[in-house]
């Protein structure tokens, strides 16, 4: 297959989430297919609700920085699918892409013939596979893979990682995690194996904390828990700069790459999972921890974009903590006009969300992402009905964002948020305003 039939094909497995079936069973047999490819490296997994991948970002950045060869597994993309491929902090190559696809493939369709699967392996466990190919043949020395979609039965579980870090569990998919915090926490905690390592990062909820203790007992494991960081100040464009006395020892004014208060305690979790990484021989001098944080990006994440007039803000917040945690951004750093182009999946709390952004905008723009999981502006509209502001109702991403500008003043802000399904539309429409 070609980068277009690979890419069709792909697709065809169905919707990424829609047509997710979690379970370990045809990953398993894929990745035996194929040869193992994920024992031929060692690896780091990381669940949670927020934070997961910022925190698989940072120890990314943090062991190249130390100059080991390293691999980044994460998801959703923005752009392209090749983002979610990354060895030493470049993306998979097109042409690999597509020639791995297609072995992945054989090896899909070898298992479905032999009987030994009644369908062929997902979207989300087809592209797993393809990453710790490409990983395998590109001689990785440590892969940090961010789970997709819980922790117990998603397809990166079938790697049993040398480190595993949970970060921060908040209410998300309940339709197939569960309802309570209990319960999610309990998926999550499952990627906590014996004979790994542990870094539980801070929690919101007690009753995350006590169901990831108890994971860690059942398999033997002796936790680190990430501290409390000390934050030390603001520095350009909303980093905020921090202390921290990790397990080993201290450190001071550490600055992420990062916008956000939240992100001080994502770069807790990184640093103790750096520090176990070096005990266990991957060597990371304490220079690497500090600059890898400093150097650390992830797009679609509090990014901001400031070449234009006015400028965009975009942040995925598709759940009540990121919601939380942009609305805490903005009063902290912006204080003029603010338009929001707000289009979040129907399968979230919506009302929730909207509840915390929809009063810190002047204008609210609603629309859909192209996704079938998109909520209709009925429902975004409802969530609307009790704010003051201005609503503008669209129903393409593009509509949305050429009405944004339009009533944005040149001094203003426009923040896209909701969905990373959003931010993705809105960055590709840049990209070709670029082009």
């Amino acid at each position: 297959m070609d980068y277009s039939q690979s890419l069709n094909y792909l697709y065809s497995l169905g919707h990424e989430v829609l047509a997710a079936k979690l379970g370990l069973e045809s990953i398993v047999l894929l990745l035996e297919e194929l040869g193992r490819p994920e024992l031929a490296f060692r690896s780091v997994l990381v669940a949670g609700t927020n934070g997961k991948g910022s925190v698989a970002a940072m120890i990314e950045a943090i062991a190249r920085e130390a100059g080991h060869r390293t691999a980044l597994y994460t998801s959703p993309h923005l752009v392209r699918i090749e983002e979610r491929i990354c060895v030493d902090g470049l993306e998979i190559s097109s042409s690999d892409f597509s020639r791995l696809a297609t072995e992945v493939r054989r090896a899909s369709d070898a298992l479905v013939a032999e009987g030994r699967l009644a369908a062929p392996p997902t979207f989300f466990e087809q592209v797993t596979a393809i990453a710790l190919s490409h990983f395998r043949e590109s001689r990785v020395e440590l892969a940090i893979l961010e789970v997709g979609l819980g922790g117990r039965l998603d397809a990166t579980n079938a790697v049993d990682p040398i480190v595993s870090v949970v970060t921060s569990i908040d209410y998300d998919h309940q339709n197939i995690l569960g309802e309570t915090i209990t319960e999610i926490a309990a998926e999550k905690a499952a990627i906590i194996k014996p004979g790994a390592r542990a870094v539980i990062g801070r929690q919101r909820f007690e009753a995350a904390t006590e169901v990831l203790m108890r994971r860690c007992l059942e398999v033997n494991v002796l936790p680190v828990f990430a501290n409390e960081p000390v934050n030390t100040g603001a520095g350009e464009g909303g980093r905020i700069a921090f202390d921290y006395e990790s397990t080993l020892t201290n450190y001071s004014h550490i600055l992420p790459g990062i916008r956000g208060r939240h992100q001080v305690e994502n770069a807790a979790a990184a640093i103790e999972a750096a520090e176990i990484l070096s005990g266990l021989g991957l060597a990371i001098p304490r220079r690497a921890i500090i600059k890898g944080l400093r150097e650390v990006r992830w797009p679609g994440r509090l990014e901001l974009i400031d070449e234009d007039r006015p400028a965009l803000l975009l942040d995925g917040a598709h759940n009540i903590g990121g919601a939380k945690s942009l609305r805490a951004y903005i009063e902290e750093f912006w204080h003029g006009h603010l338009t929001l182009v707000f289009g979040a999946m129907g399968d979230k709390d919506i009302e929730a969300m909207a509840a915390e952004l929809f009063p810190a905008a002047t204008t609210i723009v609603l629309t859909r992402p192209r996704d079938p999981r998109s909520a209709n502006n009925a429902r975004q509209g409802a969530a609307a009905l009790g704010s003051s502001r201005n609503v503008i109702f669209t129903e393409t991403v593009p509509q949305a964002l050429s009405w944004a500008r339009s009533i944005t003043p040149p001094d203003g802000l426009i923040c896209v948020a909701g969905s990373l399904h959003l931010v993705g539309e809105v960055k590709r429409l840049i990209e070709k305003e670029d082009d």
